[in-house]
């Protein structure tokens, strides 16, 4: 599926050992980079290496995502018009499975590193919302474009899409929820949702 080459590109943001950029003192990229060297030192903290603490690995990866990653803000744009439907209690719901949707799958991506560079290669900012290009170079020597779109929340940038060679995060969920909320109900999206983040789909 679409949304695994998403979370693939994710998790080479996340995991930049070797990294080239463009020099930015303040502003999103340098959010990104914060998030990034936050994600390394608990890679390659000695303590959390052995076995017994995989589950306190994953938790510090979780809550380093959690404060990049904006849930609501992207929750919102993928639900679109669906969005204005749902109860605050469904709203809360929807942003609680679909991070854990998204956050599971790059726990599992993880132990799959092999050691991709990232190049921060360009950065926009137009009010509060920003773009921060990356460019993947796998050792195969295949380069991915990645852009992360951010928005401005008072003191930091947090992400809210995602594109992967032009393809967007939010408007490939935007299609396979819509589709769903046409054709069902919101009850039946979320119940998928639950079974994707059982089966770590």
């Amino acid at each position: 599926m679409l949304y695994k080459r998403f979370m693939s590109g994710v998790l080479f943001f996340l995991m930049v050992f070797g990294v080239s950029s463009i020099s930015m003192a303040e502003g999103p990229t340098e959010d990104v980079r914060k998030t990034t060297d936050k994600i390394i030192a608990i890679l390659t903290d000695p303590a959390l290496k052995e076995a017994n603490k995989a589950d306190e690995k994953a938790r510090k990866i979780r809550d380093a995502v959690d404060e990049r990653f904006d849930w609501e803000e992207m929750s919102k744009r993928t639900l679109a018009r669906h969005w204005r439907k749902r109860t605050a209690k469904e709203r809360e719901e929807f942003i609680d499975l679909f991070g854990k949707l998204l956050e599971r799958t790059y726990l599992e991506k993880v132990e799959g590193y092999s050691g991709e560079k990232v190049l921060y290669v360009d950065e926009k900012v137009e009010g509060d919302y920003g773009i921060v290009a990356v460019k993947i170079v796998t050792k195969q020597g295949t380069e991915i474009q990645v852009d992360y779109r951010l928005k401005n929340k008072g003191k930091e940038w947090r992400v809210y899409d995602i594109s992967i060679e032009g393809v967007s995060l939010v408007n490939n969920y935007r299609k396979q929820f819509d589709s769903i909320l046409t054709r069902s109900s919101f009850k039946d999206l979320m119940e998928k949702l639950r079974v994707k983040v059982e089966k770590g789909e």
